[in-house]
Formats: structure tokens, C-alpha cells, sequence
């Protein structure tokens, strides 16, 4: 069964990759803020989980953890970043600002060394001649359910129905009673707390640093680009197709070898298509 744990490595990859991507592709659409410190979300989310877990167990500081990080991306969003939305240069250094912000207080204050975090499984499945994490399954379930959960609220809730509507004109939606800021905070809520989220379930597989964010965050830059900005199940598509393909080159290659191939492949269908495989092309 060669390529087995391979494959089901990509399929997992692909569900974090496409959490952090459509927390990404959430902010920017609804505020136009490329949120360079989208990563640094991410691993702040592992290190609260892990600060968490002697107290409160893997579940309950993954919960916590998603909370407080959803709060700390409010409180940004409207003290830091509002002020400057009608400056998109602003914001990228606003953003980059609270990334080495974060990054170095995390680095002064937790350690520089990787901690480990148990697997709250244990659990290993036997699939033919391999045996698999059964916890690694789990994420990905985990992941699905998520995003699931976010298309659900997108389009059943009212608060939903708002971001749509800002999503696509916000002065229309404005006149027409939504509340537009209180959005614009969810929104950053929203997105930042599904960072967090990927990075407590990717804790037990690769542990907690406080550069953790850094990889990912530009793979999930480049997937929700290639996936189309503003369509959701495009980004998940992509992210699980470049994960797959990463992880089934590293069979032939080395790892850092398969990464850089993936983006040539990437650029490659942006060349293709340049607003995206899925993303709809605009009228000249």
C-alpha cells in the first residue's frame, strides 16, 4: 500500500490548509485587508490551546483557545485596522506590525524550542499493512465540520445573510439597515478564530513554535487565490489538491523539493486562469 499514508496525509493537510485559507479569503472579501498576520493567528491559537491543557484538557483549551483568539481579532479589527480601511497599503503594514508583534512576544515569553503536544487519541488505525493516527482522521472530520458549519451560517442566519450582503456592495447594504462595522468585527472574528482552530488540531501532529504560521499562511495566500477570492468550496478544493500533490511528491522528492513544485503547479493554473479556477472572470 504504497502512497497510503501519503495520500491520507494530503487529504488531512488540504482540510487544515483550507480552514486557514478561508479565514483568509472571509476577511478580504468582506474588508479588503490582506491580513499578512493570519499566520501568526494560527499559531497563537496552539499556544493558547497548549498554555490551556493542563487545566482545562485538549478540547475544552481547543475551544477556549478558538474563543479568545476570535476576541483578540475583534479588538484588532476595530482599534487597529478600521481606521485604515480606506488605505489597503496601510492595513498590509498594520497587519505585518501585529505579526512581528506577536511573533516576538510569543518568542520572549513561551520559548523558541518546539513543545510537543499528546495525542489525545492515541488511537492507531490498521489499514492493510500500515497503521495510520487514528487522530489525524479526526482533524480532518473535525476541519469538515467547520467549514461545513461557516457555509451553514453563511447562508441560513441573518448575521449571514448580512456578510453576503457587504460582501457583495457595501454601500447598498449599508442604506438598507445592516451593520455594516459589527460585520466587519464578526468578520475578522470569524476568520482569525478559524486560524486558531487549524492550529490546535495540527498541534499533536507537528507540535507548537512560534513561527509555526509562517509556512502555511503562504500556501493558504496562493490556494485562495488559485481557488477563486469569495468562493468557499473552491478554496477547499484547491487546498486538498495541492496538499495531495505535495504529499504524493514527496515519495519521488525531497519535501522542500515537492513544496516548490506544488506552487510552480499552482502558478501555473493562475496562468491559465487568472481570476482563479473558480472565481468567475469580470467583464472588461
Amino acid at each position: 500500500m504504497i502512497g497510503l499514508p501519503q495520500l491520507l496525509n494530503g487529504f488531512v493537510w488540504g482540510w487544515i490548509v483550507a480552514l486557514v485559507a478561508l479565514g483568509l479569503n472571509l476577511i478580504y472579501g468582506i474588508l479588503g485587508i490582506i491580513n499578512v498576520a493570519h499566520g501568526t493567528f494560527y499559531m497563537l491559537g496552539a499556544v493558547i490551546a497548549l498554555v490551556l491543557l493542563p487545566s482545562l484538557g485538549f478540547w475544552g483549551g481547543l475551544l477556549a483557545a478558538c474563543i479568545l483568539v476570535g476576541l483578540i481579532g475583534a479588538v484588532t479589527e476595530r482599534l487597529v485596522l478600521r481606521p485604515l480601511l480606506d488605505r489597503p497599503v496601510m492595513t498590509i503594514l498594520a497587519t505585518f506590525g501585529i505579526l512581528l508583534a506577536l511573533e516576538q512576544t510569543v518568542g520572549l515569553t513561551f520559548g523558541l524550542s518546539n513543545r510537543a503536544v499528546p495525542d489525545p487519541f492515541g488511537l492507531q488505525l490498521r489499514l492493510g499493512s500500515i497503521t495510520y493516527p487514528g487522530y489525524r482522521l479526526v482533524v480532518a472530520l473535525c476541519a469538515m465540520l467547520a467549514i461545513g458549519g461557516l457555509d451553514l451560517f453563511l447562508k441560513r442566519t441573518r448575521w449571514g445573510s448580512w456578510v453576503r450582503a457587504v460582501n457583495q456592495h457595501r454601500e447598498l447594504a449599508l442604506v438598507q439597515g445592516v451593520p455594516v462595522p459589527r460585520v466587519y468585527s464578526l468578520t475578522f472574528a470569524l476568520g482569525t478564530g478559524l486560524a486558531a482552530l487549524s492550529g490546535v488540531l495540527v498541534a499533536p501532529i507537528v507540535g507548537v513554535h512560534y513561527l509555526m504560521g509562517v509556512d502555511i499562511v503562504i500556501l493558504a495566500f496562493v490556494v485562495v487565490i488559485v481557488g477563486g477570492t469569495g468562493n468557499l468550496w473552491g478554496t477547499v478544493l484547491v487546498a486538498i489538491g495541492a496538499a495531495e500533490l505535495e504529499n504524493l511528491l514527496t515519495l519521488v522528492t525531497r519535501p522542500t523539493a515537492a513544496r516548490m513544485i506544488t506552487f510552480l503547479a499552482l502558478g501555473l493554473l493562475l496562468v491559465i486562469r487568472p481570476q482563479g479556477l473558480f472565481g468567475e472572470k469580470q467583464a472588461e
